[in-house]
């Protein structure tokens, strides 16, 4: 005799439980994400990865966020959670920095921590030898040295540590199967090493708003896969070396506010698929080599704050807004006008100084030493001329009473 569907539905349900609880996530590991304040009121492997080990499955990926103030990571916590390969931190900047233990220190593959964690230091990361994916941004890391963290980690392939206060000369030696470096917004100074050029498989280096000085090396044209150059906001000097025409892949080149001199390379508007190019605040001088079909190409074009350098009017029209002046005959820059509001701020002051004089005039004369000097004497002039008469009279008169007595 069939079983009625409606046992079957049950009978369903129940194999249904049997075979979930058998993949639910390792008892420490629930208690581990609840000192965290993680719910897990739902099976936590929903929302992260976790692996198929049986009877308990086990975290691989854990994402930290908005962390309340007082939390603290404790070393029991982190002991059932070293089976994590992936740990990432946002947002909780007064989390202490925790003891790893070494299983966990091992198995990690991927550590972001930004805008988290007090007290990172360089010795920390060192520990993490097995990442290949390392991102720091706006926590500061306690480190002498960026070598001491990078130098143990021979897998990763991408860096970016950004707005970390990390100081120190810039490294010399790089692992070859980086694709990402971004170390921007630090406080790095030497030069670009030639080893970093030898980074085949490198897309993208950006170590802008740092202290780096010297040239850029010829080599740089070696990283033939590279996207993204970005230099910007060092003290990088010299000529912009002609080997970057090589780079087929360049989409993205920013070599702003730098020392760079000499002319601007007209080999760049043979870069057919750059559409970012920053050149402004350099040393360049000279005529500008592009036209506005090159200028039209470009999604970004920067090339101001160059004031010994200038474009040919019969190519460039003026509705470009290119922030430097126009050439004149002899190639040299031509001086832009006076402005109209200086010449108008002139002109007020000019009649306000006239409009002050007719003022003095009309007002206290002391304050004209000419003036002071000419009124006296007239009256001083007047009050003689008087006296004189009447001293003239008196004799006269006397004179004539003698003269008819």
């Amino acid at each position: 005799m069939e079983p009625p569907q409606q046992c079957l539905l049950i009978l369903t349900l129940i194999l249904l439980s049997t075979t979930t609880s058998s993949t639910t996530l390792d008892p420490k590991q629930l208690t581990a994400l609840q000192s965290l304040n993680i719910p897990t009121t739902t099976d936590p492997c929903t929302t992260s990865t976790c692996d198929n080990s049986s009877p308990f499955r086990h975290l691989l990926t854990l994402n930290l966020s908005n962390c309340p103030p007082h939390l603290q990571i404790s070393n029991t916590a982190l002991k059932s959670l070293s089976s994590l390969t992936s740990l990432s931190i946002l947002d909780c900047p007064s989390l202490p920095l925790p003891h790893f233990p070494p299983q966990l220190s091992t198995n990690l593959q991927s550590f972001s921590a930004i805008n988290s964690l007090t007290k990172l230091s360089g010795l920390f990361l060192s520990h993490l030898t097995n990442l290949t994916s390392l991102t720091i941004s706006n926590t500061t890391i306690n480190s002498t040295h960026p070598s001491i963290i990078l130098y143990p980690m021979k897998s990763l392939s991408f860096l970016a540590i950004t707005q970390a206060k990390l100081n120190g000369l810039f490294p010399k030696h790089w692992h070859i199967n980086l694709t990402h470096i971004d170390l921007s917004h630090n406080s790095l100074f030497g030069k670009i090493p030639t080893s970093l050029t030898r980074l085949e498989n490198l897309q993208i280096l950006n170590l802008s708003s740092n202290g780096i000085t010297g040239t850029i090396p010829d080599s740089i044209g070696d990283l033939l896969a590279l996207q993204t150059l970005s230099l910007s906001l060092n003290s990088l000097s010299g000529s912009v070396p002609e080997t970057i025409l090589a780079m087929p892949e360049l989409v993205h080149l920013d070599l702003g506010s730098n020392q760079l001199n000499g002319t601007v390379p007209a080999f760049i508007s043979e870069m057919r698929n750059l559409k970012y190019l920053n050149l402004e605040y350099n040393k360049f001088h000279g005529v500008m080599p592009f036209n506005e079909s090159t200028l039209k190409r470009f999604e970004v074009f920067k090339i101001g704050g160059n004031n010994n350098l200038c474009y040919n009017q019969t190519t460039i029209s003026s509705k470009f807004k290119l922030g430097i002046s126009p050439c004149d005959k002899y190639g040299l820059p031509i001086p832009p006008p006076p402005a109209k509001d200086s010449l108008s701020d002139g002109s007020t002051s000019r009649r306000s100084s006239a409009d002050d004089d007719d003022d003095d005039d009309d007002g206290d004369v002391k304050s004209d030493p000419d003036m002071n000097h000419k009124g006296p004497s007239k009256v001083v002039l007047g009050v003689a001329i008087g006296l004189s008469s009447i001293v003239f009279l008196i004799v006269f008169l006397v004179l004539l009473s003698k003269w008819c007595g």
